[in-house]
């Protein structure tokens, strides 16, 4: 009997190993997919800038176009991200920063794909955050055999996903921020701009704060969050601080970039500090 016992537990343990490597599989099959599906939605380049484009815009947001792309570069949404650095799994007061490395697909405002590799030891995590045609998921595994996060798929989600989006279009995809049918701009004070962006009866607000060359200093969104000790969806101000710009085909784009829930006030603290490894505008 202890035999049959054991082989049962032997069977059982191999079987829900064997259903979680499946699903491990079907996520990453599936970001596979949503990868490709955004570079379809991608529209090929066909335009190149040229400062008359922002020229009817407050005067924060012309600085920021002519620091961020060169008259004469070609135009495009999509950008393709290579990142390592490090991700908080603690609080302001106690990090608890583990490292990270990721690869993004950013298409504003369709969506992002963001892959990626953090922690170490037993904290190792893997998995994806994304948003495309519509749909949203937030899926990480423990060692890529126990799932610590599913998410997604819902009205809260997708528009707390929409944020990102958004909110990283204005630090590494200024292309897809400039004044169109679903963009539109205002100044808020002499060197801060706000842009509102639609998508899919989605709505989005970003402030880019630059300095007197037209350089962003931070990036800042209302984001639709429950990132709160209640884990209530609300709005709470999200952003990031920006750093060494690097030219990148035409384009000036940050290399440095730290972020987190609620910007501006006392309680915030960059949860999130990227360091980029390479950008290509595709």
């Amino acid at each position: 009997m202890l035999k049959l016992a054991t082989l049962a537990v032997t069977v059982g343990a191999a079987t829900a190993a064997a259903l979680q490597g499946s699903r491990r599989t079907a996520d990453e099959r599936q970001a596979d997919l949503a990868w490709d599906q955004l570079l379809g939605a991608a529209a090929a380049p066909s335009e190149r800038f040229h400062p008359s484009m922002v020229a009817g815009l407050p005067e924060p947001a012309q600085r920021f176009f002519a620091y961020a792309i060169q008259p004469g570069t070609q135009l495009s949404a999509a950008v393709e991200i290579t990142m390592e650095g490090e991700l908080s799994l603690g609080t302001k007061e106690d990090p608890k920063y583990q490292p990270m490395r990721a690869r993004q697909l950013l298409v504003s405002p369709h969506g992002l794909v963001w892959r990626v590799q953090a922690g170490s030891g037993w904290l190792r995590m893997s998995g994806s955050d994304g948003m495309v045609q519509g749909r949203s998921w937030t899926r990480f595994w423990l060692f890529g055999l126990v799932p610590i996060v599913r998410a997604g798929d819902s009205p809260d989600h997708s528009r707390a996903s929409f944020g990102r989006v958004v909110a990283e279009a204005a630090i590494w995809s200024p292309a897809s921020v400039l004044p169109q049918a679903n963009v539109q701009w205002r100044e808020l004070d002499a060197d801060t701009a706000r842009a509102t962006v639609t998508h899919r009866g989605m709505v989005q607000e970003v402030d880019i704060r630059v300095n007197a060359q037209g350089q962003p200093l931070w990036v800042r969104i209302p984001r639709w969050t429950d990132a709160n000790p209640q884990k209530e969806f609300r709005v709470q101000p999200f952003g990031g601080e920006l750093s060494d710009f690097r030219q990148v085909g035409g384009y000036r784009l940050p290399f440095r970039v730290d972020g987190g829930n609620f910007f501006g006030t006392d309680d915030y603290f960059p949860f999130y500090r990227a360091r980029v490894r390479d950008i290509r505008v595709l």
